[in-house]
């Protein structure tokens, strides 16, 4: 088949000689010998936004630690301070009546450990922190050697926390805690991981 049109024998501009058939040049491509060439696009302006994940990681982390860190002490005070009061004005009377505050407590310091182990959103490290320095570090010490528990709770000035401290860090309490911890950093991280 001819890649010419026909051509009249008389002049007609509506009618024309056609050479080669030429396939459009794609400005997008100017180079056809180039096969890898990516065309520049410029970025959209919503990709001018779009921040580094990398960027403030550091930020996240202290944060996050010195939650733990700062939190941790403070929850695990008034659950033993709650458990103590609940042990002696209801467990040990036979009671049936409440305390309000010791109900206040258990909730206020079961509370606090949620939002440390909520932490692990921003970072791992403060669960991880948190429940090592506050819960594993002294339970270890205390089941390994029951004087270095006696020596820690010296540190406390002598209240009710401290009673309720000490009944917690013998009975592996803290120990348990500190674990739980510890496992929601790690999971927390796994999660991040696999994203």
């Amino acid at each position: 088949m001819s890649s010419h049109r026909y051509v009249a024998e008389y002049d007609d501009e509506d009618y024309q000689e056609y050479g080669e058939y030429e396939r459009p040049k794609d400005p997008r491509r100017p180079y056809e010998d180039v096969e890898s060439y990516e065309p520049y696009e410029p970025p959209f302006e919503d990709d001018l936004g779009a921040e580094d994940p990398r960027v403030g990681r550091g930020v996240r982390r202290v944060l996050s630690g010195a939650g733990g860190l700062i939190l941790t002490p403070v929850a695990l005070g008034l659950l033993s301070w709650g458990g103590l009061r609940q042990q002696m004005l209801v467990q040990a009377t036979l009671s049936n009546q409440r305390d309000v505050l010791s109900i206040g407590l258990l909730v206020g310091g079961g509370l606090l450990l949620l939002t440390v182990g909520l932490l692990g959103a921003l970072s791992a490290t403060g669960p991880i922190l948190g429940g090592l320095v506050w819960g594993v570090a002294p339970g270890v010490a205390t089941i390994a050697v029951p004087e270095w528990g006696f020596r820690l709770v010296r540190y406390l000035p002598q209240n009710d926390v401290t009673y309720g401290v000490t009944s917690w860090l013998f009975i592996g309490g803290l120990l348990a805690t500190g674990f739980l911890l510890i496992g929601a950093g790690l999971a927390s991280r796994l999660a991040r991981r696999r994203r």
